[in-house]
């Protein structure tokens, strides 16, 4: 689906070039305050593919050798943004080649020749903060060899830039874009001379902005790991750059920081990614530790649930699980359907994964992916525990909306001297079909094995009534279901012991075993793996269990156990995934 823009949406990009336009008349800036260091870290291989005209932004490919970055087709909007946003400057400067380097300067001056008087699709507030993150980490590299008028030039689109944040910052939406406007806000005014009266402002809008996003368990509305991990490391920037300034770090700033250190850590899985939930990816290898070391907090563990998150973890084994309804709120449009789902890691490897967000590879990929058979979890045939809802205008433009989603989700965690269990269930099934979901999971002390039992059932005389109704449409045959295990791309699955198990050999030479109690049928069927930075979707398989709720209550355990010949330690030297095809 292509985002259509409301009135609205036009109107507040036509704001956003006059006063990109205006804010041409404001202060100047001539030099830094104190020489730039990069905080920002790339990938050399992106690096590299950008110098071979290989452009890959928003899960596109634009192949032009020779080519500067301005001058190719930018085929969609999210592709534009992304290349406005100029984070690709970190890939540049992480490869450190002379053409890297001097790459870095020309697109940089080019961006100015083109833009930077107000023109182009860059000037949202979100976008300025990110490029101007950008630009003053990377200033060093853009400026080396530059003529007194290029220098001139870049200093003052920076101000220009600056001056349009100060101005137009609040236009951006709630959460992240605001985050990123902000902490680029409180980067300028600390970098550049003649800016520092905008730091205080910008300051205690963002502290505000803290008290008002971050809960008091440390979490975001959108409930999106990776997009509370970049707000994380924005703020842990601005904490640094604060503190070397001489500057005093408000209290909200701190608190917050504190608050969302141990629900990320929570959040991670063995192998050190992020669980991919709600729209959110596995996170830039290395970020978390680096934000967690900018930002001096040391994340202590969170007990019970983050973010709504419940973590099992044991020897070399972790478990995230999403334990409460989606957002509901204007921040959810990019929310899965995704309750009482899980992922299971072990060591380096993943196993049980989530399809993903399919956002990079379009609209039909986007639906498939916040539907409930996209998750490893249970769902009734043809129906998730949440309905993706009609387009819907919000904040001025068109989006798709959760509805009808489970609005009673209760979990619980327990230790043990055997290991950790989770019990938790949802009523997403409620209204259509008269049943609840329950999941309950259990860990092994030593992290080797992971039994699951999920039960759909009635729980009173009405929910009774409803599942009596819908059993008579089915003739009595019984209402179908399917459990679902979506299997990481690295995992090799086979059937086994006459198709009542399936074994899954890892790249680190470990060997899983699932196996169930027989009430459903067994099928090993194929499935995708939505990645961010691919061209397109991974081919995978997962593990489906269907049956049929016949009675009030239906049953069906099942369970991932490493295998006796597998050592707990292996050592694990298989190289990691490519990040692109």
């Amino acid at each position: 689906m292509a985002e259509h823009l409301s009135l609205q949406e036009r109107r507040t990009r036509t704001v956003n070039h006059i006063h990109a336009r205006l804010a041409g008349f404001g202060a100047k800036a001539n030099a830094f305050t104190t020489s730039p260091e990069p905080r920002t870290i790339g990938a050399v291989a992106r690096g590299r593919q950008l110098l071979a005209g290989n452009f890959l932004f928003a899960g596109r490919l634009i192949e032009a050798p020779d080519t500067s970055i301005w001058k190719i087709r930018m085929p969609t909007g999210r592709f534009a943004m992304e290349v406005h946003g100029c984070a690709w400057l970190d890939d540049l400067a992480a490869l450190g080649s002379p053409e890297a380097r001097a790459a870095a300067q020309t697109w940089v001056l080019e961006w100015i020749a083109l833009y930077g008087a107000g023109k182009g699709e860059g000037w949202s507030p979100d976008l300025t903060g990110r490029r101007i993150i950008r630009w003053i980490n990377h200033a060093l590299v853009i400026l080396r060899g530059a003529e007194p008028k290029q220098s001139q030039k870049f200093y003052a689109a920076l101000a220009r830039q600056t001056t349009f944040l100060s101005r137009r910052w609040r236009a951006a939406g709630a959460g992240l874009p605001r985050t990123e406007a902000l902490a680029g806000l409180v980067y300028a005014g600390l970098a550049l001379e003649g800016m520092e009266k905008l730091v205080g402002p910008a300051v205690d809008a963002l502290a505000g902005h803290c008290d008002s996003q971050i809960d008091s368990s440390g979490g975001i509305a959108s409930r999106n790991p990776e997009e509370l991990l970049e707000v994380f490391n924005l703020l842990a920037w601005v904490k640094v750059a604060l503190k070397d300034s001489g500057h005093r770090v408000p209290p909200s700033l701190h608190d917050a920081l504190e608050r969302v250190a141990p629900t990320l850590r929570a959040l991670r899985h063995a192998d050190g990614d992020l669980a991919r939930f709600h729209g959110g990816g596995r996170g830039v290898e290395g970020r978390l530790d680096r934000a967690l070391a900018n930002a001096r907090i040391k994340a202590t563990p969170r007990s019970g649930l983050a973010m709504g998150y419940a973590r099992l973890s044991a020897g070399r084994t972790s478990v995230v699980i999403d334990a409460a309804a989606p957002d509901a709120a204007p921040t959810g449009f990019a929310a899965h359907a995704s309750t009482l789902a899980f992922e299971l890691t072990s060591g380096r490897r993943p196993i049980v994964v989530n399809c993903g967000s399919g956002r990079d590879f379009g609209a039909d990929w986007r639906r498939a992916g916040r539907a409930t058979p996209s998750h490893s979890t249970l769902s009734l045939t043809g129906l998730s525990s949440s309905q993706l809802g009609p387009e819907t205008w919000r904040g001025g433009i068109l989006r798709e909306y959760l509805v009808n989603a489970p609005d009673d989700v209760r979990a619980q965690i327990t230790r043990s001297p055997e290991g950790m269990q989770f019990e938790g269930g949802h009523n997403g099934y409620a209204d259509s079909h008269g049943l609840t979901h329950a999941r309950m999971m259990d860990l092994s002390f030593d992290g080797r094995a992971l039994v699951g039992e999920d039960l759909l059932a009635t729980i009173d005389p009405k929910s009774r009534r409803q599942f009596d109704a819908a059993l008579d449409d089915t003739a009595l045959t019984g209402v179908p279901f399917n459990i679902r295990f979506h299997l990481h791309p690295e995992v090799e699955p086979t059937l086994d012991m006459g198709g009542t198990a399936v074994s899954m050999t890892l790249k680190s030479g470990e060997v899983w075993v699932f196996r169930h109690d027989g009430v459903g049928e067994l099928a090993l069927q194929p499935s995708v793996y939505l990645e961010k930075g691919r061209i397109r979707p991974r081919t995978t398989k997962q593990i489906v269990l269907s049956a049929r709720a016949i009675d009030y209550a239906t049953r069906i355990r099942w369970s991932f156990a490493k295998a006796q010949d597998s050592e707990g330690a292996i050592r694990d030297l298989a190289p990691a995934t490519a990040e692109t095809d």
